[in-house]
């Protein structure tokens, strides 16, 4: 029994010590960029990313060392895949809008209809995690409205607990159908920014193909297809084209 305490004391113990380490890392980062020592600071978040892992705040703080370099698509990528574990970050929302100010493409998006508007905004309302626990909450209740129903010996609490018990239902498949985009939007991959300084965007997967339209640095496209050493993109104004790979940093 002995035993067993002192090796959970020693987990305890390990994970602190890591935890603290972590911390750590991130203070002497954050001293570096309060100092203006942004490639220095740049340099230890990404060694943070590599080792640690990914967050919200480690993709906020190395977009933002990026930006004060000037390198805006490397900034702009940081925002978006901070965005993906938390859309509704404000900060990262204000950042990203304050460095697709310095890209050179302004691209009009396809019109899409007011109920498709307000369906993609009810969705980044929250992370993936945030949207799961809000439908099993959601589950939860439900299931005590249903005994309520069951089990109730006043009619107008079984009406009250049938009717609520049905809203209840219907917003948590609506809560797990968000949690599964927003999963899916993290690990799907589907979108990139353009990397290089200005890339052609062609009609066919090679050098060859006729020149559709040209993209700069800091652009965000989606990604349709691969082949070989080449992407076919789409913009946001619903054009298509093929672009080489390497030219490309996926989200």
């Amino acid at each position: 029994m002995k035993k067993i305490a002192l090796l959970i004391l020693s987990l305890f113990i390990g994970i602190a010590l890591v935890e603290a380490a972590e911390s750590q890392k991130m203070k002497e980062a954050n001293d570096q960029y309060t100092k203006e020592n942004f490639a220095v600071a740049d340099s230890l978040y990404e060694d943070i990313l590599r080792t640690e892992g990914e967050s919200v705040a480690l993709y906020y703080n190395l977009g933002n060392a990026k930006y004060k370099q000037g390198f805006i698509g490397p900034a702009i990528l940081n925002y978006e895949r901070a965005l993906l574990l938390d859309p509704s970050n404000e900060d990262v929302l204000f950042n990203l809008e304050l460095a697709k100010s310095h890209t050179t493409d302004k691209i009009d998006p396809v019109e899409k209809l007011l109920i498709t508007k307000w369906n993609e905004a009810i969705q980044k309302w929250f992370s993936s995690n945030t949207w799961a626990v809000i439908s099993i909450v959601l589950f939860i209740l439900f299931i005590g409205l249903l005994g309520c129903f069951l089990f109730a010996r006043f009619s107008w609490l079984k009406k009250t607990s049938f009717f609520s018990g049905i809203v209840v239902i219907i917003l948590c498949f609506v809560a797990m159908n968000y949690a599964k985009r927003q999963k899916e939007s993290v690990i799907s991959h589907e979108y990139a920014i353009v990397y290089a300084a200005t890339v052609t965007g062609k009609s066919s997967p090679d050098t060859g193909g006729t020149d559709l339209f040209i993209l700069h640095e800091g652009t965000k496209v989606k990604i349709k297809n691969q082949l070989n050493d080449w992407m076919e993109i789409q913009l946001e104004d619903g054009h298509v084209g093929w672009v080489p790979a390497k030219s490309l940093e996926i989200i």
